[in-house]
């Protein structure tokens, strides 16, 4: 049995959805743009995941090797899950995706090492944010590791609220829309 989640009463935002192109703090444009299923596209995510440095993986997340890679990306690139990457001309800069989860989407971000700390996190969840709003999804949370205090001052600043502090890790969530009106 699965426990209920707490979200917050308040909506968070707006956020604007893809696409979206601006000047990361390293003078690069980045374009964030749905994923669109094209096998150009998935193979950049490939590429881009297998590059991940171990150390920046979380939760277990991405896999380390490529066919656990390719299978855990077959997973998330599927069905009901909204998908936003982070272009650098042609090069996977970051992905953030939102996989269904009963009545809420959990909201997972990764940034490759190299782009890290040039804006393009915020930018990339802002976006994913706005475009989960616009297919109507209505809440969002996530997990993180609470000794991450980059992550979470960022999760916090773009209004997502901590929901459990039980265990190592801080549950935080958020809410795009207010759907309790319509008999829930």
């Amino acid at each position: 049995m699965t426990r209920d989640r707490l979200f917050p009463d308040a909506v968070a935002g707006p956020f604007e959805g893809p696409p979206l192109t601006f000047e990361d703090r390293e003078g690069r444009e980045i374009e964030i743009r749905a994923y669109d299923g094209s096998d150009a596209e998935y193979e950049a995510l490939a590429s881009m995941y297998v590059a991940f440095d171990p150390a920046d993986r979380a939760q277990g997340i991405p896999p380390s090797q490529e066919r656990r890679v390719r299978e855990w990306l077959d997973n998330i690139l599927s069905g009901d899950c909204l998908n936003v990457i982070a272009w650098d001309d042609d090069d996977a800069a970051g992905h953030a995706t939102l996989v269904p989860d009963q009545d809420a989407y959990e909201l997972a971000i990764f940034v490759l090492q190299k782009y890290q700390e040039a804006g393009i996190g915020t930018r990339l969840m802002k976006t994913l944010l706005g475009y989960g709003a616009e297919q109507g999804v209505e809440k969002v949370w996530l997990t993180v590791e609470r000794w991450n205090s980059p992550a979470v001052g960022l999760y916090k600043k773009i209004g997502f609220e901590v929901s459990d502090s039980e265990s190592f890790e801080l549950e935080m969530a958020i809410r795009l829309a207010d759907g309790r009106d319509e008999g829930g």
